[in-house]
């Protein structure tokens, strides 16, 4: 194949370092060339022929402005830790538990109405009578407490320092003025925000791309006082930074209720993502889009006026652009940006629909990664780090079509690494020659086709709330991220998904995280029209897939709903008097790779004898298979991503669907994975490993056989 030399490709650029920009815009075949936050570009930079893409965050860098309306600030409610009465009263100081560079206690006559303090031993709330504030010394007290009961106090807090600012600030030592977040709810930002966009794209006639990063509220952070536990939540998915006395006030006209402190702060809980959302969620949920869809259309609009793109950035202040929800192709954007770190957050921007798609890949280009270990400094490595990360991503680009990548930060730090240098050129032309192969025809897949069921179905295709490296312990995520590089079809379904028939099609039905999550589904298993419909479509041919606690939920004859389909079951301490069933390991020639594991689960015992257990873990199934009617139920005690395990998953669905498990155009060393592009007639073999492989692959011309060193590629025409 013949690599195309330019195009596709973002470069970090910055003010003071023009030859270093336009020879690395040159040697990476960049288009375009980007500021990030804290750089600037020059007019030497500006003028040199590329594409510019300017970064706003559209609601900070206006402290002059947010100084003189302090109360248009963006707000959050907080709830305190637990503390007990020892007496008749106790005392809350508000703000200790948390961080007071990020949070300013809103004590607002309308704020405070929206304040609740709680006996949680009770559960009840105390009654307004019963408690006191102290506007100067930040205090409230509770008269009347019940001694030894335990009481909590949520409260609406400012914050007076936007997260992802306060994150760069920290990471990079910056000592400048801190950035305060506004709010767009209040007719007055809005005007503001208006005429400064007006403003801004005149003074910008360089600018190609807008590059919104992202629009309006972030995803919840709260940052503790103590330097012992700093972060004190946070979560990618979370509306909890959306709130304000306002926003209460607009959602109780239009849906007719009122929210409380606690429909948000949910006993200290917040409204993680992991947990499936209730109706009062979802309705917030759809206000709060709403309202960045109807005003974030008006920015786009003006940006369009002056002859620039506009892309948002599916990171930072996302919360309620909803790429994936109904409306999304409303705002107008032209491009979607995504960071990424792995291949399920590739295939979360390549997914949506009806923009480009760019990913900006990793490592970021600032002295520390994101856990704080050195990446451009000290014994940082981050050439290593862009090839373990985009050996990850790849596999998800051979899957489906993006159209650019990129990268962000300082560029200056690629100075003194030329292996890092020479690694993102390298990447730069493989990505062009997949993209290439793409925009010839589609990928070949297997007659798979594969839908993951959880609480939010298509509104979270590939993600749970947060990256990879953040959510490890979730078997979902690692059940995503083999699935991103699989030669499958596959799709998101939710609980009124099944309900509407939308099994049809579907080969394949996965399940998979811990009872009472959003992964696994909770209180929706209650539901007997589910499950009906499950069963019947299992019974006539479907495989159900179940990994974890797949349809658990307490008060039935059973935790698993479908364990008659599954022939497993969990006990939850009612039957230890019973019998189990005996049962010897089985094999099914070559479903399980060399290396593969499973980490088994206590207490999961077999229902009938009907099950095949093909693996154990210290006494008990953790790998079991049982027919039912003339489908498949399929039992895995966890999943935990890996090469051996991500094979083990393949080979599992082509069993699942009556399939052979050497099929054509899939590799025989499972350290090695293919794809084929028949329009083109290119096969693309990946070796995922760090070590030389030698691989093959059947294919309609032939076996292919081909030895790859570590982290290589190879495009052969056949």
């Amino acid at each position: 194949m013949t690599a195309e030399l330019k195009g596709g490709f973002t470069l970090p650029g910055e003010s003071g370092y023009e030859e270093l920009t336009l020879k690395l815009a040159d040697k990476w075949g960049a288009d375009v060339i980007r500021d990030s936050d804290g750089t600037k570009l020059s007019d030497r930079i500006l003028k040199a022929g590329y594409g510019i893409y300017s970064t706003i965050c559209i609601i900070r860098g206006h402290n002059e402005w947010a100084n003189q309306h302090m109360d248009k600030l963006q707000q959050t409610f907080l709830i305190t830790n637990p503390k007990t009465a020892a007496e008749s009263f106790v005392t809350f100081h508000l703000m200790r538990d948390f961080s007071k560079e990020q949070f300013m206690v809103n004590d607002s006559p309308e704020s405070m109405q929206y304040w609740q303090v709680y006996d949680r031993t009770s559960e009840m709330e105390v009654s307004r009578r019963l408690w006191t504030y102290e506007k100067e010394a930040g205090n409230l007290t509770i008269q009347n407490a019940v001694p030894y009961h335990k009481y909590t106090v949520s409260f609406l807090a400012y914050r007076i320092w936007e997260e992802i600012s306060m994150y760069n600030h920290v990471t990079n030592g910056w000592n400048q003025e801190h950035l305060m977040p506004v709010d767009p709810r209040y007719v007055e930002t809005q005007s503001y925000l208006l005429k400064w966009m007006e403003d801004w794209c005149s003074d910008h006639p360089y600018t190609t791309v807008v590059r919104f990063t992202s629009l309006f509220y972030n995803f919840a952070w709260i940052w503790g006082s103590s330097q012992r536990n700093r972060s004190l939540f946070t979560d990618w998915g979370s509306y909890d930074f959306t709130v304000s006395p306002l926003a209460l006030q607009q959602f109780a006209s239009k849906y007719g209720y009122q929210l409380c402190a606690e429909d948000f702060v949910n006993k200290g809980a917040y409204q993680v993502a992991h947990m499936p959302p209730n109706s009062r969620k979802l309705d917030y949920m759809n206000f709060i889009n709403d309202f960045v869809i109807d005003f974030g259309k008006k920015l786009v609009d003006i940006v369009h006026r002056h002859g620039k793109e506009a892309y948002v950035f599916y990171d930072d202040s996302w919360v309620g652009v909803e790429p994936y929800g109904k409306r999304f192709r409303e705002f107008g954007f032209d491009g979607l940006i995504k960071c990424v770190f792995s291949g399920y957050e590739a295939r979360l921007c390549a997914g949506v629909k009806s923009v480009t798609h760019e990913l900006r890949l990793h490592p970021y280009l600032f002295p520390v990664g994101l856990g704080g270990a050195p990446t451009f400094s000290g014994d940082g490595d981050p050439a290593l780090e862009a090839k373990k990360y985009w050996n990850q991503i790849r596999r998800a680009l051979l899957r489906v079509p993006v159209q650019r990548i990129g990268l962000g930060g300082y560029l200056h730090l690629t100075e003194d690494y030329p292996e890092f240098c020479r690694y993102v050129e390298h990447i730069a032309k493989e990505f062009r020659q997949i993209r290439k192969l793409h925009e010839e025809g589609p990928v070949y897949q297997l007659n798979c086709r594969v839908a993951v069921l959880h609480s939010w179905g298509r509104l979270r295709s590939w993600t749970l709330s947060g990256h990879f490296h953040e959510t490890e312990t979730h078997d979902l995520v690692h059940v995503l991220e083999a699935l991103s590089g699989l030669p499958v079809e596959v799709s998101f379904l939710d609980f009124e998904d099944v309900k509407n028939g939308a099994l049809d099609g579907v080969q394949v039905l996965i399940n998979a995280g811990r009872a009472k999550s959003a992964w696994s589904g909770g209180e929706a298993w209650r539901d007997a029209r589910v499950v009906e419909q499950i069963t019947k479509w299992a019974y006539e041919g479907g495989t159900f897939l179940g990994i974890g606690e797949p349809s658990a939920v307490d008060g039935f004859d059973t935790f698993f709903r479908l364990s008659e389909i599954l022939g497993t079951d969990k006990d939850q301490g009612a039957r230890v008097c019973h019998g189990r069933w005996q049962y010897r390991i089985e094999k099914i020639e070559g479903l399980l790779p060399k290396g593969a594991f499973i980490q088994g689960q206590d207490s999961i015992y077999l229902t009938d004898g009907k099950s095949v257990v093909l693996a154990e873990e210290k006494g008990v199934p953790a790998l079991t298979v049982r027919s039912f009617g003339n489908g498949k139920g399929i039992y895995l005690s966890s999943f935990c991503y890996s090469l051996e395990n991500t094979r083990m998953f393949l080979n599992l669905l082509l069993y699942g669907t009556g399939q052979k498990m050497n099929p054509q155009y899939v590799t025989a060393n499972p350290y090695t994975e293919c794809a084929y592009f028949p329009k083109s007639k290119v096969l693309v073999i990946i070796n995922n490993s760090k070590e030389t492989q030698r691989t093959s692959v059947s294919t309609e011309f032939g076996t292919i056989r081909v030895e790859l060193e570590g982290f290589g590629t190879r495009f052969m025409e056949l």
